[in-house]
This record gives structure tokens, C-alpha cells and sequence, in this order.
């Protein structure tokens, strides 16, 4: 496609836009449909909770590792071609994971769908937008937001029904004829760039950095939590390793005479605000995603379906957002609208401070809309304004650190919050534990009536009575510990928010008449 193509934008924009969309879907929902399936895969292959995890943590870790050379990728084999073989590899893995005969077979198959998956996204992004004008971009980076936005929100639901009502191999049969449909709609009306720029030979040195040090971040962040992080020689290895492969990686793209990936992007200050903002969104989107259905599913009583359910309205305001944000592109500073977009989630954040035992679903709806409202208005100008002065041809490479920060910036959240939640629940287990003594006459109250009614109600003689009143009072402690845990956790979630709204008055969209940078 030329410039002056691109300008046009391609005759079938829309069924492109939809093909991808599809293909981007399914990949982000696989990141989080197999969570609440987890337990069922134990069962099928007698496998320990350590040994299952590895089902989560190999798709990510391949999937951190391939991004960031699939620009490359792009620029050797073609975007077309390279977006319908990862589509077909994605499905096929996604066969062979429900079939898996061992946990060995099904984490080999998770990692091809981690490496096809990731390369998939981003050509999926590119593509959309070099289909559509410089005018649309903002719709064009909409409808493959939905893709991005809401499949972690649908991931749990659809995991969650499909595993109760089918069983768990579904969760992945069910990629199928959606990869079929976009393999179909892509192979048709995609037309691969006639411009396209063959790549030199692969900088193995830049590929084996990037592959040793995102890898090993990913495994550092998804093990060090399970395995107490620092207190752990394994965990300690995996951050040294991370740290020693990123900076070497770094080291080699300033130095090398033709690079694997170009970081002169970075020069671009709308480009290197939007993948901070990028990462802050993540972080705080993949956490909220993670806590609060925890938060429903593990005091409430609620079951997975429900949280689901409670979680889509806000799926629903994201699209609507997005679409807004589309279409006001251009229209309205972008930095209002992602200002707004953080605003929301701060608020959502703020309320989400005050959950408790007897929190109802409508509050929560009403909280999490504004967090879906939020990532609406956040996701949409950043994409579009970050790549807008981006070379055609370094928009696969731009494309895949875009969607690198986004996953890292999910990968980090979700440890952090983890993390925090622990060791907040553990302070407040102390400090409530300070006031049970047997000189608080609140609790001597409390503890009597208790005892009385247990007594009365189960016909325990007084002794097993008391200590029963004594196990109850206990886990009440560890519920309420957890409760003040969890509002923590969202409490720094707005701080989290409150730090990247500086970075917004970078965001200014420099629009089509500016020039970009040299790449190569």
C-alpha cells in the first residue's frame, strides 16, 4: 500500500478491521481463559498447583518474547503473510491443546500459541490502521481496542461457563472456527504491501538478549509471588537474568550497525509518553481485572459466572468509549480525552476503596463502569497519537513494543497487586490481632453473645462451644484482615493513576503534517 493509499485507505477498511479484530480477540482472551480452568486441568493430569501453573506462565513468557522482533518479522516476510501463518499456527495450538494427551504436550501447545499469538497482535494493529486514512485512524484503533479491551473482561466469563457446562478442552476448541472465520476474511481482502522493505540478516545477539531478558522477567513476575520472591534463589536468579539480558539487549541496539529493533522511536515524545501510559493503564487494568473478582468470588460467595457478569457492563462502556474516543479523533485534544480516560479510573479506583462484606453488584457495576469508561478513552488516543509519525516502515516494530508495554505493564500489575495484597493482609491480621486480649470489654461482649448463641443453636456443650466461638472470632480476623488487604490494593491503584496524568501533557497529537523519524 503507498502513501497515497494510505491516505485513501483500503476499499473493504471494515471487513479488515473485523478479521483482525477477530484474530487480536482471541489471542488476548487466551491470556486469561484458562485461569479459572485450572483446577480441572489438575485433575486430568494428577498435576501439583506448581506444575499447572506453568499452562499461564509458558504462554506469557513466549508471548513477551516474540514481540518485541515481530516488527522484523513483518519487514522480512510481509504483514500479510506473516499474520495468516501466525493465525494458522494459533489455531492449530489451540487443537492440540484440548487434545493435549500429557501436561507436557499442553505446555508445548501453549507456547506456540504464546510465539504465534504475540507476533499476531501487532501485525494486527499495523494492518488495521495502514487500512484505513489518517482521518479514521482513530475509529481504525477503536475497533481493534475491542479486540485488546475485552477479552480479558470476557476471558473468566467464557472460561468460567465453558468449563462448567462443557469441559475444560473447550476453552481452546473454541478458538477454532473463529480463527477459521478471520483466516478467511484476512486471506481475502488483505492486500499485502506492494513497498515492503526486505529486512537484512537477523542481529541473533539482539534476539538472544531480548529473549533471555523479557523471559526471564516474565518468569520473575509470575513465580516470585508463589515462590516469596527474593527468598528464593530460584526467583533471585530470574530477576539477575532479566537484568543482565535487557541491558545487554540495550547495549547492542545503540551499538550494533543495523539493530533488531531501532529504539530512535523513542525520540518521539507523543511515542515514548504513550508506552509509558500504556504500561500505567495496564498495570492498572490486568490488577483491577485480577482483584476483583477475587475479591467477589472468595468473601462474597459469588461464582464465577456471576463475576463475569458483574465485570461486563464495563466491557460494554469500554466499547462504548472507544468508539467515542474514535470518533472525536482529531476533533477534541487528545489530552482531554486521555486525562478524562484517567480521571475515570481513579474514581473507579476510589470507589473500589470502599468495598466490604455486604458490598451489593450494583455498586460494583457502577464502579467498574467508569474503569471501563476510563480504558475506553485512555486506549484509543494513545495508540493513535503514539504511532502517528511512526515510518511506515518501522509501524510492525512500534506496533509490537506498543503491545510489549502492554502486556509487561498487565504482567507487573498483577504481581504487584499480588504481592500487596499478602503482605497488607498480614499487617492487618497483626494489628486486629493486637486488640483480641482479654482486657477488651467489646470483644469479651461480643465473644459471650457468640458463645451463647453457638451454644444454644448446635447444642455444643460450653467447652467445644468456646472454641468454636474462639475459631470463628479467628476467622473473622483473617476475612477482615483480607477485606482492609484488598482496599489497599485499589487504593494504590489510584496512586498509580494519579502519577501517570503528569505524562498526559506529552500526548499532544502532532498531527499528519509533521515529520517522524529516521529509521535505518
Amino acid at each position: 500500500m503507498s502513501g497515497a493509499a494510505q491516505d485513501r485507505g483500503a476499499p473493504f477498511k471494515w471487513i479488515i478491521a473485523l478479521a483482525l479484530m477477530l484474530g487480536t480477540f482471541m489471542e488476548v482472551l487466551d491470556t486469561s481463559v484458562a485461569n479459572v480452568a485450572l483446577p480441572h486441568m489438575k485433575g486430568t493430569y494428577a498435576a501439583g498447583t506448581d506444575e499447572i501453573t506453568w499452562v499461564l506462565t509458558s504462554y506469557l513468557v513466549a508471548n513477551a518474547i516474540v514481540l518485541p522482533i515481530t516488527g522484523w518479522l513483518g519487514n522480512r516476510f510481509g504483514r500479510k503473510r506473516l499474520y495468516l501463518f501466525c493465525l494458522t499456527g494459533f489455531t492449530l495450538a489451540s487443537l492440540a491443546a484440548g487434545a493435549a494427551p500429557s501436561l507436557a504436550m499442553l505446555i508445548t501447545a501453549r507456547v506456540i500459541q504464546g510465539l504465534t499469538g504475540g507476533a499476531m497482535v501487532p501485525m494486527s494493529q499495523a494492518i488495521t490502521m495502514e487500512a484505513f486514512p489518517r482521518s479514521e485512524q482513530g475509529i481504525a484503533t477503536a475497533v481493534f481496542g475491542i479486540g485488546v479491551i475485552c477479552g480479558p473482561i470476557v476471558g473468566p466469563l467464557v472460561g468460567g461457563w465453558v468449563t462448567d457446562n462443557w469441559s475444560w478442552p473447550w476453552i481452546f476448541w473454541i478458538n477454532i472456527p473463529v480463527g477459521i472465520l478471520s483466516y478467511a476474511l484476512a486471506s481475502a481482502f488483505v492486500d499485502e504491501a506492494p513497498d515492503r522493505r526486505p529486512e537484512g540478516a537477523m542481529d541473533y545477539w539482539s534476539l538472544i538478549f531480548i529473549a533471555v531478558g523479557l523471559g526471564c522477567l516474565e518468569l520473575f513476575l509470575n513465580r516470585g509471588e508463589r515462590l516469596d520472591w527474593f527468598e528464593s534463589r530460584t526467583v533471585t536468579l530470574y530477576a539477575a537474568c532479566s537484568a543482565l539480558g535487557l541491558i545487554l539487549f540495550l547495549w547492542r541496539s545503540f551499538t550494533a550497525e543495523r539493530p533488531l529493533v531501532d529504539l530512535r522511536m523513542f525520540k518521539l515524545p507523543e511515542y515514548a509518553s504513550g508506552m509509558f501510559l500504556i504500561f500505567g493503564a495496564s498495570f492498572g487494568m490486568y490488577a483491577a481485572f485480577v482483584m476483583l473478582p477475587l475479591f467477589v468470588q472468595t468473601f462474597l460467595g459469588w461464582t464465577p459466572t456471576w463475576a463475569g457478569i458483574m465485570l461486563s457492563p464495563g466491557g460494554v462502556a469500554s466499547v462504548v468509549a472507544m468508539m467515542v474516543a474514535g470518533l472525536i479523533m482529531g476533533r477534541v485534544d487528545v489530552r482531554y480525552t486521555v486525562a478524562a480516560g484517567f480521571l475515570a479510573q481513579i474514581y473507579s479506583s476510589w470507589l473500589l476503596t470502599s468495598i466490604n462484606l455486604h458490598s451489593g453488584m450494583g455498586y460494583l457495576i457502577y464502579a467498574w463502569c467508569f474503569r471501563g469508561l476510563g480504558l475506553g478513552f485512555v486506549f484509543v488516543p494513545i495508540a493513535t497519537v503514539a504511532m502517528r509519525r511512526i515510518p511506515r516502515e518501522a509501524m510492525g516494530v512500534a506496533a509490537g513494543f506498543f503491545n510489549l508495554m502492554r502486556n509487561e505493564g498487565g504482567s507487573v500489575g498483577i504481581a504487584v497487586a499480588a504481592t500487596l495484597l499478602q503482605t497488607r493482609s498480614q499487617f492487618h491480621h497483626a494489628r486486629l490481632g493486637e486488640h483480641l486480649t482479654p482486657f477488651s470489654a467489646p470483644l469479651q461482649e461480643g465473644a459471650q453473645r457468640l458463645h451463647l448463641a453457638l451454644g444454644s443453636a448446635s447444642g455444643l456443650d460450653p467447652s467445644s462451644a468456646g472454641t468454636l466461638t474462639q475459631g470463628v472470632l479467628g476467622l473473622e480476623v483473617v476475612r477482615q484482615s483480607y477485606v482492609m488487604a484488598f482496599v489497599d490494593v485499589f487504593a494504590f491503584l489510584v496512586l498509580v493513576y494519579v502519577v501517570c496524568l503528569p505524562f498526559v501533557i506529552l500526548l499532544k497529537d502532532p498531527g499528519p503534517g509533521e515529520g517522524g523519524v529516521h529509521i535505518h
